[in-house]
């Protein structure tokens, strides 16, 4: 399968994502904005945890779903499903991250992205508020 070029709506696919992971109460959501760095390989990193490996897992089939019903797109390359510490999901605009906690402490993919900015994504009541840093 060939990797297409960039899609018209990557915040509407980063919003799909983001209500995926609340969904399952996805922990820690952070949304790494990349589209000013030039090397990067897509618009945004989003990257939460949950609490085991069938909660990581159910985060991870929650976003998949999710973007489905709101996009039509599948996800287009997955990795991490076997063991669910760390899974992957490539939608070619948005990455996304589903840690188990002592797996996205070890890695700190937020502090190898230092130069993007990170948004914090806070839940309320079904709303999404996203405070930048």
């Amino acid at each position: 399968m060939h990797k297409t070029g960039k899609k018209k709506y990557p915040v509407q696919l980063k919003d799909a994502i983001i209500k995926g992971i609340a969904d399952k109460k996805g922990k820690n959501i952070v949304c790494l904005n990349m589209s000013n760095i030039a090397e990067s390989l897509c618009d945004y990193f989003v990257i939460c945890e949950g609490d085991s490996s069938v909660q990581v897992d159910t985060i991870a089939r929650s976003i998949e779903e999710e973007v489905f019903k709101a996009t039509g797109e599948e996800v287009y390359h997955h990795e991490g499903y076997e063991n669910a510490e760390w899974i992957l999901l490539d939608y070619v605009d948005v990455i996304v991250h589903i840690f188990q906690p002592q797996v996205r402490s070890f890695y700190n993919l937020e502090s190898l992205w230092a130069d993007a900015v990170n948004e914090e994504i806070i839940l309320e009541k079904g709303y999404k508020h996203v405070q930048t840093k």
